[in-house]
């Protein structure tokens, strides 16, 4: 069974640091990504890591979110860095299995709260 699990969520100042993990576990996965859902917004793609280990991000978050993946551990990470209001969202972990019919999984979520 496939299971992804996040965590590393909480309350942040505004300017502060956090460090999410995504545990996964059932299956290999070639790529991870990171994406986060703020109040009464759609879900959107924070950063992309591939099996290769090349990264993709979205523009906003260029410069302050980087993603890195631990192989052996099967886990995937996203450092957050200078920390606005406007981050606080759900941040979901996504996972996709190797070849051409890949499946995707996600975790259920964790809660980045950015406020004073």
């Amino acid at each position: 069974q496939v299971q992804l699990v996040e965590s590393g969520g909480g309350l942040v100042q505004p300017g502060g640091s956090l460090r999410l993990s995504c545990a996964t576990s059932g299956s290999i996965f070639s790529i991870y990504g990171w994406y986060r859902q703020a109040p009464g917004k759609q879900r959107e793609l924070v950063a992309t890591i591939f099996s290769d280990g090349s990264t993709n991000y979205a523009d906003s978050k260029k410069g302050r979110f980087t993603i890195s993946r631990d192989n052996a551990k099967n886990t995937v990470y996203l450092q957050m860095n200078s920390l606005k209001p406007e981050d606080t969202a759900v941040y979901y972990c996504n996972a996709k299995t190797y070849g051409p019919a890949g499946m995707y999984y996600w975790g259920k979520g964790t809660l980045v709260t950015v406020s004073s």
